[in-house]
């Protein structure tokens, strides 16, 4: 068995024990640092959901594995650069990490330009760690309610990274609360570490990477 199929049958016993069904969770295969030869192997075993946090490994991988695989989904995960914006809505069909007015304006100028329309997750810093991205939790509900109001995006839900000395599902159990005020149903958390706990609180999107990929180089 696979390092890939071996996870989905944990995957499957994890979201059977958090009394979920699997086909409820779309699984973020994290490829970042893995070359194409790897990410094709797992595309083989028939997954189509893949995740990055830089634009440069994104033009150096995906164009070509997009030409072979036309039905990838490639979410981004990393912070934004507001110069990379552009490359970033280009590639992916999926943004999990908008967090400042500036980024969402340029998101939302772009599609006004175009027909490219992506679906956007608002980054919340639930632990308001003011060394890592994201909205601050206390300043949430006012990014929200302008996002949704003032800028014609796709946002389907919220994403978070908990503080990594603490408990998790306080973190997922506070962006529960909060994508459910604002009725966003999608919700990306947990990953190798913490995924099962993700499950229990009602995340739609986890972003896995070891646990398919193997420890990183």
């Amino acid at each position: 068995m696979s390092t890939y199929q071996n996870f989905i049958k944990q995957l499957e016993d994890s979201s059977k024990l958090a009394g979920r069904k699997i086909d409820e969770i779309e699984l973020i295969a994290v490829s970042k640092k893995k070359p194409a030869t790897d990410i094709q192997k797992v595309i083989d075993e028939g997954h189509l959901s893949f995740g990055e946090n830089q634009i440069q490994e994104i033009e150096s991988k995906w164009p070509e594995l997009k030409k072979i695989n036309s039905n990838i989904n490639l979410h981004f995960i990393g912070s934004i650069q507001s110069r990379k914006v552009e490359l970033i809505h280009k590639h992916c069909e999926v943004i999990h990490s908008i967090d400042r007015k500036k980024i969402v304006k340029k998101f939302a100028e772009l599609e006004a330009s175009g027909d490219i329309k992506r679906k956007y997750f608002i980054q919340i810093n639930t632990g308001n760690e003011l060394q890592k991205s994201g909205v601050l939790f206390d300043e949430a509900d006012e990014f929200i309610s302008d996002c949704k109001s003032n800028y014609n995006l796709n946002i389907v839900g919220l994403m978070c990274l908990p503080p990594i000395d603490e408990d998790p599902r306080n973190h997922f159990s506070r962006l529960a609360v909060l994508a459910k005020k604002f009725n966003l149903n999608s919700l990306s958390m947990g990953m190798s570490g913490d995924y099962q706990f993700a499950l229990e609180c009602g995340a739609t999107h986890i972003r896995i990477g070891t646990h398919i990929f193997g420890e990183r180089s």
